[in-house]
């Protein structure tokens, strides 16, 4: 089993509010993260979320899919809510872990189909999503990276442990694995070009 992880307990200083919340069309951030996942065949994922904010985890419940867990420090870094997630789904039968993070809100469920299922193909620890040689989200890594993840630099996060490993790419069609919100003006072109 592959459960999802969404890292969504950034302190989004430059967009000024909470980037899971953010309505995109007529759906939250977090919300169409959380559809893709399900619908492109993820049997569980868990949203890692800063300490204090109720409206995000009123919005999961809502999504019906999904469980918040929360990172105590997240002030430590994207690796700490990676490791956070880990620690909720971890168990005897999790093959690996699919990562987003909450600012990359149009990922496919058709994406997140095709990373599962090359994962099972390729004897690659890392499994990623690429769109015109651009690398993106998610992520997969496979169990035999979770102990690498433990032990990685918190200052380079999971990237000290994606150049350590062999990763299969895969090419998607799907510009949306690119697409990551940091400022407003990004979710405003983000926004026109979903109209």
């Amino acid at each position: 089993m592959v459960p999802g992880i969404v890292l969504a307990a950034g302190a989004s200083t430059r967009m000024g509010e909470p980037k899971p919340l953010l309505m995109l069309g007529n759906r939250t951030f977090v919300r169409r993260i959380l559809e893709a996942f399900r619908d492109g065949g993820v049997g569980f994922a868990v949203v890692v979320v800063p300490p204090g904010l109720s409206e995000l985890t009123e919005e999961v419940a809502r999504v019906g899919f999904g469980q918040v867990v929360e990172n105590p420090a997240p002030d430590a870094g994207q690796l700490s809510s990676l490791l956070v997630g880990l620690d909720a789904v971890e168990r005897p039968d999790v093959t690996g872990v699919l990562v987003t993070l909450a600012d990359v809100p149009l990922v496919s469920a058709a994406t997140v189909r095709s990373v599962l299922d090359s994962a099972t193909r390729t004897s690659a620890p890392i499994v990623r999503a690429v769109h015109r040689g651009r690398h993106g989200h998610p992520v997969l890594f496979k169990q035999s990276t979770f102990d690498a993840l433990r032990r990685a630099d918190p200052s380079l996060g999971a990237k000290a442990v994606v150049r350590t490993h062999q990763v299969e790419d895969v090419e998607v069609g799907d510009p949306g694995i690119v697409e990551d919100v940091d400022t407003p003006e990004d979710f405003a072109r983000l926004r026109d070009s979903v109209r």
